[in-house]
């Protein structure tokens, strides 16, 4: 369904001395997502999991731009496409659900009046047959007594219910590829629980792809059937979730994902050591190896997609080994 092949997207400015500076925050990433899977895409803050889907969906703001590569959508390439062609997608066929649903509602409209404007934005719909299919998206994503909701404001509504919400704005057109991004912060854990049971349920049941930003692994493991893991705008390792869980390739992957099961921050992200390398000066070689426990000589040059298995790779010199000088 999607296939994103060598994207690579830098902020470029000038400094105050005019000055071209480059940070190079997307580097080559590539993944796909198929029709009713859901691939969970992880890594810490700054790894360029946001400005992925961003930059697929033609969403960048000034000064970042899509320098390289391409983002087949159903064989179209979206980063080709004029922006009318995609504005037309958006919204229809390509739906994105964010963080902080409060803040992504329009406070000045009832929710049903926006639920009826997503639909009439992207197809010829009388506003009541919008409204009737308002209704039934509303009571697909799990609300109770969806008229007295299609005539509440955003100010009204429970994180919970604002999340179911955005969910429905973002399914009612019956798209067919879901970005998700983080779309469970600030929910308690059961609401989370059932938000994603909601998610994962919708893209079984329609048949649709999937893409689920998130900072919990956990969230990975138990709602995603592939997965990627960032690292200053490289994959480093990608493959079915199973797979990379139990037996991470990539130094990063085994650290990330001991560290979740050992301690999380508030909000949890992973508690790991080091700053984020510097995307005005990435290192030569391996973007990781100034915080890699088995860094060698070797790791001063590039390294090149290792194949761990027939659908599990890792961006990495020593990918699936155990060294010596590894720190457990």
């Amino acid at each position: 369904m999607l296939r994103v092949e060598d994207l690579h997207t830098h902020f470029i400015s000038r400094d105050l001395d005019n000055q071209l500076r480059v940070a190079r925050a997307l580097n080559g990433v590539s993944f796909t997502v198929a029709p009713g899977r859901i691939l969970g895409v992880v890594g810490e803050t700054g790894a360029g999991k946001s400005l992925t889907a961003m930059s697929i969906l033609g969403l960048l703001r000034e000064p970042a731009q899509v320098v390289a590569g391409r983002a087949l959508f159903e064989g179209r390439d979206l980063l080709a496409l004029p922006p009318a062609e995609l504005n037309r997608l958006r919204g229809s066929q390509l739906s994105l659900v964010v963080q902080s649903p409060k803040s992504s509602l329009d406070p000045l409209a009832r929710i049903g009046d926006q639920l009826v404007r997503v639909q009439r934005a992207h197809r010829r719909v009388a506003v009541s047959e919008a409204r009737a299919r308002a209704l039934s998206a509303l009571r697909d994503v799990g609300i109770a007594g969806p008229e007295r909701v299609m005539r509440a404001w955003a100010h009204e509504l429970s994180g919970g219910m604002a999340q179911r919400v955005l969910l429905a704005i973002a399914l009612v057109n019956e798209p067919r590829l879901l970005v998700a991004d983080e779309p469970t912060t600030g929910l308690d854990v059961t609401v989370q629980a059932q938000i994603l049971d909601l998610l994962r349920d919708t893209v079984r049941g329609r048949g649709i792809g999937a893409m689920i930003i998130t900072h919990d692994l956990g969230v990975v493991a138990h709602y995603c059937d592939d997965m990627i893991v960032m690292f200053a705008g490289h994959v480093v390792e990608s493959g079915p979730v199973a797979e990379v869980f139990s037996r991470p390739g990539h130094p990063y992957a085994r650290t990330l994902i001991a560290a979740a099961s050992e301690t999380r921050r508030p909000g949890g992200a992973p508690a790991l050591g080091g700053p984020p390398p510097n995307l005005y000066a990435l290192p030569a070689g391996c973007c990781y190896r100034d915080r890699c426990a088995i860094a060698q000589e070797v790791c001063g040059t590039a390294p090149a997609l290792r194949s761990l298995g027939p659908e599990q790779a890792a961006l990495c010199h020593f990918a699936g080994q155990r060294l010596p000088e590894e720190v457990a």
